[in-house]
């Protein structure tokens, strides 16, 4: 064997040693890219991206986004798994859930939550990123969720002076078709707490109730039942303060239709279908004559 074919195999035993090296430290690590984008058209949609105290609507326009989300999660020695997060997106977006019209993406690269999950429970970090458990009004930097026997736990905290501290905690607990979720929260307005009961009569049909006691607020109470059954969806709810809302919806194979109206007349309906591929289009229209309609895709 002369030195030019020794130097040869050699260079192959070497470069597969070092692949078998890479996949070795790569078995529990996994980075994860998906992407989505989104275009259309809007109409009367309320502006959520403008600055002023009133209420501002978003004139006729067309809307138009793309992103790029990476997820990375692993494993320690000794069974601690951890993951994080990384996305960008850019473009014009809207809230299609709440007829809003979100305005111009950054364009820039956000860190999302930094979690680390063991027997302990789960430790979640995201500055100004994890919502208040009460209301998503605030945002929490830091939290932790665990189960104690048959109670799941999950308590938030705002660690910085800005969002002055507040805190959040929530129990749920299940059994026999039951199940109750007791949140508080703890900020500078005072304490707001909701107990919610479900109980589900069979599979098609299930009672809600809760009380809720906002801030320096009065108590209201609400009760509510939901039912489902071949496609049809039926969902009503009335609360001692005057309000009530009835939810219509039905599936259909990719097909999905929502009718909503309250006790002030105010009304939304919604269309969604599948087109396959990771495509979907959605359209909208409410009693402010706000619509919209375009096209989703995953990818």
């Amino acid at each position: 064997m002369n030195n030019s074919t020794r130097n040869f195999k050699m260079k192959k035993l070497l470069i597969a040693s070092t692949a078998l090296v890479a996949t070795a430290g790569m078995a529990f690590a996994d980075v994860t890219v998906t992407g989505h984008a989104a275009a259309g058209f809007h109409s009367g949609l309320d502006n959520v991206a403008t600055t002023s105290n009133t209420t501002d609507i978003a004139g006729d326009g067309v809307y138009s986004n793309a992103g790029v989300d990476f997820t990375m999660s692993g494993a320690t020695d000794n069974g601690i798994s951890f993951s994080a997060s990384v996305n960008i997106d850019a473009g014009e977006e809207i809230d299609s859930g709440d007829f809003e019209y979100d305005g111009a993406d950054g364009g820039t690269a956000g860190l999302g939550a930094v979690s680390m999950t063991g027997a302990f429970g789960t430790l979640t970090f995201d500055n100004n990123g994890i919502d208040n458990l009460y209301s998503d009004a605030t945002t929490h930097d830091v939290s932790y969720a665990t189960t104690v026997g048959a109670i799941g736990l999950t308590i938030g905290y705002d660690v910085t002076a800005a969002s002055a501290n507040a805190t959040s905690a929530q129990a749920t607990y299940t059994a026999s078709g039951m199940a109750f979720t007791l949140t508080g929260s703890e900020a500078p307005g005072g304490t707001s707490t909701t107990l919610a009961v479900s109980y589900a009569l069979n599979d098609t049909v299930t009672i809600t109730a809760d009380t809720d006691s906002a801030a320096g607020g009065a108590s209201v109470q609400t009760v509510g039942a939901k039912t489902t059954l071949n496609g049809v969806s039926v969902s009503v709810e009335s609360a001692n303060n005057s309000t009530w809302d009835v939810d219509l919806g039905y599936t259909a194979g990719g097909f999905a239709l929502t009718y909503g109206v309250d006790e002030t007349d105010a009304w939304t309906a919604t269309a969604t279908a599948a087109l396959g591929g990771g495509a979907t289009f959605s359209a909208g229209v409410d009693s402010d004559d706000a619509t919209y309609a375009g096209v989703s895709f995953a990818f």
